[in-house]
């Protein structure tokens, strides 16, 4: 007979091997092509800071690899329980890690951080209210009004749940220093323009990830970035460009992964001058592009077709305003602009420049895939159509806090937009209404649009009103779309991961293969 001593023995001996593999281990280098503005994730409003926050912190709800929004911190997702109030039950057992508690205080404090109209992500969250602890473990978000995104909204990076006692009276420079979460790894330092070390938070509620250390390192170049990638130097390269996707691909060390993408890109226009801190209009702009005629006459000179062809090598899709198909609020009977040189002429000429103009296009460099080219062909364009361009780039740190935070973009400035609500609200709210964090353009049927969609819980009224705003987005030259970006992401083959639509790169998600 068998004691059951002997078959325990048996048993630990065999869940020995099982424990071991599951420890963290190994390391992987994440090249982004910048580096953030901030750690303090609530303000700011770009992908590469919320994907290393999304490591470092946790929110109430996430999507996941299929983009469909589940639980995080919040045990269930939300319930509306009244017109203006949304309900969260919230995960017990889960700490900080400097060890505090989350619980009610921690969303509690968070959300009505992340809506001071202070940090840069607030023009998302303005319709918090208050938010009202029912226990320990309960909250329920009071509304200024019905609110039909909020729980999309929720998933944003920003929605992060910050330690109440850590960060009580923290400045968002203190709080960028000492990132704080729950997250899946847990911050250890940042060298300027170099790395960011985070390590594997061992205790998460998800359970410890499989990477020991993830380092995200900022490389703008996109020649420098691949050269990374083939040297082994890093594990996961972003923007690969298109030309050098085919190498890639059947490169005997590395794999392409690709994903159609949530971003679109697009030449913006400045209409309006905007107080930098109440983001309100204080009248119109006094550069060319108030004029509508002359942002008409832009959007008719750009061949995007060739742009998409010869500058991304085919690797894009078109599109009409700068909602994918992918987002809530597409119209697939809009279609895109084509080029007319004709009318580029007669629109200068009725605008009162038959000679032709001279304008700025501003831009980034090393942030979306072959950003600088892009805008260089664009403008080469726009010059042969008697609209003489001079681009401008600017490293991208730079080109947020000096130019688009400060409403200072104009007269054309350059920019990839891809907001993981996959909503209308958060395109047009953001960047096309009066108050917002950063626009340079507002019309006023546009404005209160967005305003009655943003109350409508009717998903076809909804619908409708979205609708409405983007033919009258086209109709007024708002913006010049190009294209929706096709993401190209390079990666080592000792990586098991596959890329996402949403842009987000999270180190939980990969494991070494052979756990090495």
């Amino acid at each position: 007979m068998i004691h059951w001593r002997s078959i325990l023995a048996v048993l630990t001996v065999l869940m020995l091997p099982m424990a071991a593999a599951a420890a963290p281990a190994g390391q992987v280098v994440i090249a982004q092509g910048v580096d953030p503005t901030t750690l303090d994730i609530m303000n700011q409003q770009e992908t590469p800071a919320s994907v290393i926050g999304r490591h470092i912190f946790d929110g109430l709800v996430e999507r996941d690899q299929s983009l469909k929004i589940v639980p995080a911190l919040a045990a269930e997702l939300p319930k509306l329980i009244a017109p203006t109030t949304w309900e969260v039950k919230l995960r017990k057992g889960v700490k900080f890690h400097n060890g505090e508690d989350f619980n009610a205080e921690s969303a509690k404090f968070s959300l009505e951080r992340v809506k001071d109209p202070k940090m840069r992500a607030s023009s998302n969250f303005r319709p918090i209210d208050r938010v009202e602890i029912v226990d320990p473990y309960t909250i329920r978000v009071h509304t200024t009004k019905p609110w039909p995104t909020f729980v999309t909204i929720m998933a944003f990076a920003q929605a992060s749940m910050y330690p109440p006692k850590a960060y009580a009276g923290k400045e968002p420079a203190d709080i960028s220093r000492q990132p704080i979460g729950t997250g899946p790894y847990k911050f250890v330092r940042w060298a300027k323009d170099e790395e960011i070390v985070l390590e594997a938070n061992t205790a998460h509620w998800r359970g410890a990830p499989a990477i020991k250390t993830v380092i995200f390192k900022p490389i703008p170049d996109d020649a420098v970035r691949v050269a990374a990638l083939q040297n082994g130097e890093v594990d996961v390269a972003v923007n690969i460009p298109p030309h050098l996707a085919n190498p890639i691909a059947n490169h005997p060390k590395l794999f392409l992964s690709t994903a159609p993408s949530i971003r679109t890109i697009q030449l913006m226009f400045q209409t309006h001058e905007f107080d930098p801190k109440t983001h309100k209009a204080t009248g119109p702009y006094k550069g060319l592009t108030a004029d509508k005629r002359i942002r008409q006459a832009i959007q008719h000179a750009l061949d995007v077709d060739d742009i998409i062809k010869n500058v991304m090598d085919g690797k894009a899709m078109r599109v009409a305003t700068m909602l994918t198909p992918m987002h809530f609020g597409f119209d697939p009977a809009l279609k895109p602009i084509k080029q007319d040189l004709g009318k580029v002429k007669k629109l200068l000429a009725e605008a009162g420049y038959p000679n032709g103009i001279e304008i700025t296009l501003n831009g980034p460099q090393g942030r979306y895939v072959r950003d600088k080219e892009v805008a260089e062909a664009s403008a080469g364009q726009l010059t042969k159509a008697g609209i003489r361009t001079t681009v401008k780039t600017y490293e991208f740190v730079n080109y947020l806090n000096t130019l688009t935070y400060q409403h200072k973009g104009g007269p054309v400035w350059l920019i990839g937009w891809g907001t993981p609500t996959l909503d209308a609200e958060t395109v047009y709210g953001p960047l096309f209404t009066d108050g917002a964090n950063l626009t340079t353009y507002m019309h006023p049927d546009i404005n209160g649009l967005v305003a009655q969609a943003q109350t409508e819980m009717d998903e076809k009224k909804r619908r409708e009103i979205y609708h409405r705003i983007n033919k009258i987005w086209i109709e007024d030259a708002a913006a010049a779309p190009l294209y929706q970006q096709l993401d190209l992401y390079g990666a080592n083959k000792r990586l098991n991961w596959k890329a996402r639509s949403d842009e987000r790169i999270q180190a939980w998600d990969m494991s070494l293969k052979g756990g090495k």
